[in-house]
């Protein structure tokens, strides 16, 4: 065997588990490949930079749990390894009577979840956090922070290779066979490898590599385009921290919110556009349009979305209509105060029958462990993620220490 482990994906899921198999077991050969010439390339390095606290996930869910101990562990980290962050805390306001019952099941859920120190402020209690802001109540959280993941997947990359782990980018994985009680991969550049068992971490590619694997192509992995505004950096001052809208429960998004990160910048969005292509790098892929068409799940997705669908073209194509969603809550922003900003790409899983999958995902093939769904907020909850996959590792693949 050339490994004890292959993790296939160097994105911060990966190198967490990674991380976590060579803490547990020191002696084992644990093995990331990634196909990118660096770590944290793909949605590790295209999210908000929020370190959610836990609020918006159905108690119970894996989300709730992970992203409430992740959240935790990664506050714990970034302060032992010296990685700037901070508790900025965040602001969720409803800005309308309809929204009301919305707001309190989101408070219910917070409460349920136990996050920390999270209290509902009126109006005025609200303009004193943010000055800017108007709203009719709003729940705030100061155990929400920011941070650069990218930071966080290099100092993980470091940990792994200072525990013996080893680490090859620029390594694309283009076949697997997980027959005969072992892992082969066959990489784009002729070579073989074996290892006796797998993890893939592959974001926007998990559902190619787990039915290569031999996995259920139930999930199917949907590209979405996230494209945000920003503020010009003379009108930053207009948001102190974090303000999100009450977000539509039926859906895994969170709507259009103000974020300032912790370079200080402060974004406006994202869109949440149905995308051409898995990579961000490029417009449109045939193959990957190809699999988003063949799947019956995204034609009973855009049945029923199809005014949402709507609403995101215009959001994607008229920046003002972006801009008029974040004025219900900062009314002060005006159209020469944005300027574009960046875009990335969200790994949705979208199960056969259309639904929209809002938790994460696990699966297994024999000696093989499939991170299937792994959006927002799996960045933040990504150091528990690691131990629940290290866990399944351990039963598949190697001897509990």
């Amino acid at each position: 065997m050339d490994s004890d482990v292959v993790v296939v994906g160097a994105g911060i899921i990966g190198l967490a588990t990674a991380r976590e198999l060579l803490a547990r077991h020191p002696e084992s050969k644990v093995l990331v490949l990634e196909r990118e010439d660096q770590v944290g390339f793909h949605q590790t390095g295209h999210n908000s930079g929020v370190i959610h606290a836990g609020i918006y996930y159905a108690p119970g869910s894996l989300k709730a749990k992970l992203c409430v101990e992740g959240a935790r562990d990664m506050f714990d980290y970034c302060a032992a390894k010296g990685i700037e962050h901070r508790r900025s805390g965040k602001l969720i306001v409803a800005t309308t009577e309809e929204e009301l019952p919305r707001f309190d099941e989101l408070e219910r859920r917070g409460i349920a979840n136990q996050v920390p120190d999270l209290r509902r402020v009126d109006a005025d209690e609200l303009q004193e956090i943010e000055p800017h802001a108007r709203g009719l109540a709003a729940l705030y959280s100061p155990a929400t922070g920011v941070v650069d993941f990218k930071d966080v997947a290099r100092a993980l990359a470091e940990d792994v290779k200072a525990a013996g782990g080893g680490l090859r980018l620029g390594t694309e994985v283009t076949g697997v066979d997980a027959r005969n009680g072992e892992v082969g991969f066959r990489l784009a550049s002729g070579e073989e490898l074996n290892a006796k068992g797998a993890v893939f971490c592959c974001g926007p590619w998990s559902d190619r590599m787990a039915r290569a694997a031999g996995a259920d192509p139930d999930p199917a992995i949907v590209p979405f385009r996230g494209a945000y505004l920003t503020l010009r950096p003379d009108r930053a001052d207009l948001v102190k921290s974090l303000i999100y809208p009450v977000p539509d429960p039926t859906l895994p998004f969170l709507g259009v919110h103000l974020s300032r990160h912790i370079d200080d910048e402060v974004t406006i969005g994202p869109t949440a556009l149905m995308a051409t292509t898995r990579d961000p790098r490029k417009r449109a892929q045939m193959r990957d349009i190809a699999a988003a068409l063949g799947w019956p799940g995204t034609w009973r997705m855009a049945r029923r979305w199809w005014r949402t669908g709507l609403t995101e073209i215009k959001h994607a194509i008229v920046p003002r209509t972006l801009l008029r969603d974040a004025r219900r809550y900062v009314p002060e922003l005006e159209l020469e105060d944005i300027q574009p900003g960046h875009s990335g790409i969200r790994a949705q899983a979208l199960a056969r029958d259309g639904k929209l999958i809002d938790d994460f995902v696990f699966s297994r093939t024999g000696r093989v462990l499939h991170v299937r769904n792994a959006p927002s907020p799996a960045a933040t909850a990504s150091l528990a993620i690691a131990r629940q996959i290290a866990d399944e590792v351990e039963k598949a693949v190697l001897t509990p220490a």
